[in-house]
């Protein structure tokens, strides 16, 4: 069955504040890493602790989701986000002026909850404007930028640790939350109308989690992103220790990297007019399983090293036409409770990316074997339920 190209084309100034709601938080995430080592020495704080700053916001993510969408299905999507933005943009301030740890900490909580809500909002806005192909090329778009973030953000960092230090790219992560506070109420309008009559939470959760054209792409969606956070926890022991490059080096392929998955993103938006997306999603998981299979090969076999990056770079690749698509699938199916249903996927992505993210180190900072493993494991999976998506 081919999907139709139903609903209007959104908007670029629109699609562009959606896109970067969808690449704050990641950013938020990643980019104050390389100063973790200062944090501590001015705070008086070790390492588990200075830890606890970026676990509070993960939480704060994976939660906060699942509380904004629902409510922007009672209340309409503009008002929620508005509010969203604007307490991210009170909380980073608290967390680059604070003295403390336990202040810091908890103003990542709450900068994290609040953050959710331009992630989860943004997605239930192209569910409510786009439906079928036109969706899809939006979802791309989004989460390719989204995608991106994380994978260029700490490169950033590193460059403004000596400048700024680490108050500073905390402030740089407030101030980009002012822009988009501004972006926000001049772009978006409401897309959704308020209703007087709406159900509980717990009922509209179950509804979405009991659609079975949902869970499906929802969990291609889920284990695509977990090949790509396994990708990113594992990236600077492979490619460091065991591939043998240099700092510099490793934000080369890095950056080559993240150049693939934008050059698919785009590739992607464009086939997606002739393609049916179900069909382009199927095709790309194939390439990716190929990919992270063979990773696992190599480096089971002992190959050279310089093969690594080559299957990585192709795995990485992969998710710029499985992750837009998939997602314009699931949210297709839940478009009554689209916030509702952004939230679950939402949930779903970052507790399976904070879950996997540990697993690669299990095999020690030099193994290649064990982080080729959870990626193959994860594309497998992925691939186990494109099976199940509607022809």
């Amino acid at each position: 069955m081919t999907t139709p190209l139903t609903g209007r084309e959104i908007r670029w100034p629109l699609l562009l504040v959606l896109a970067a709601l969808a690449a704050v938080a990641p950013v938020a995430t990643d980019l104050y890493l390389p100063g973790f080592p200062a944090i501590g020495a001015e705070l008086g704080a070790d390492a588990s602790g200075v830890q606890l700053t970026l676990t509070s916001f993960l939480i704060g993510m994976a939660v906060g989701q699942l509380v904004t969408g629902p409510l922007s299905d009672r209340f309409g999507r503009r008002k929620p986000l508005v509010v969203s933005v604007a307490v991210c943009v009170v909380a980073g301030v608290a967390c680059a002026v604070a003295p403390t740890l336990p202040l810091l900490v908890a103003a990542r909580l709450v900068q994290g909850l609040a953050g959710a809500g331009g992630m989860v909002i943004g997605r239930a806005v192209i569910a409510d404007l786009a439906t079928g192909r036109a969706a899809a090329r939006a979802f791309t778009l989004m989460l390719t930028v989204g995608g991106v973030a994380p994978v260029l953000a700490p490169s950033v960092g590193g460059l403004l640790a000596g400048p700024v230090g680490w108050r500073g790219m905390l402030w740089a992560v407030a101030l980009l939350s002012v822009a988009l506070l501004v972006a926000v109420v001049v772009v978006v309008a409401e897309t959704r109308a308020p209703v007087e009559q709406h159900m509980s939470w717990a009922v509209a959760v179950r509804t979405v989690v009991g659609s079975r054209g949902y869970r499906a792409p929802v969990t291609v969606f889920a284990f695509s992103f977990a090949v790509m956070m396994a990708y990113i926890a594992a990236s600077p022991f492979l490619y460091q220790n065991v591939v043998g490059l240099s700092e510099i080096g490793y934000g080369v392929l890095f950056g080559v990297n993240a150049a693939g998955l934008i050059g698919a993103g785009a590739v992607a938006g464009r086939l997606v007019r002739r393609i049916d997306p179900a069909r382009m999603v199927r095709w790309c998981i194939v390439v990716q399983v190929g990919a992270t299979v063979s990773f696992l090969a190599l480096a089971v076999a002992g190959a050279p090293v310089w093969t690594f990056p080559v299957a990585v770079f192709v795995a990485v690749t992969a998710n710029g036409g499985i992750m837009g698509n998939s997602a314009a699938l699931a949210m297709a199916e839940v478009r009554e409770v689209a916030g509702t249903g952004s939230a679950v996927l939402g949930f779903g992505q970052f507790a399976l990316g904070a879950a996997v993210s540990p697993l690669v180190g299990l095999g020690g900072a030099n193994s290649a074997v064990v982080p080729a493993a959870v990626m193959a494991a994860a594309s497998l999976l992925a691939g186990a339920a494109s099976l199940r998506l509607p022809d």
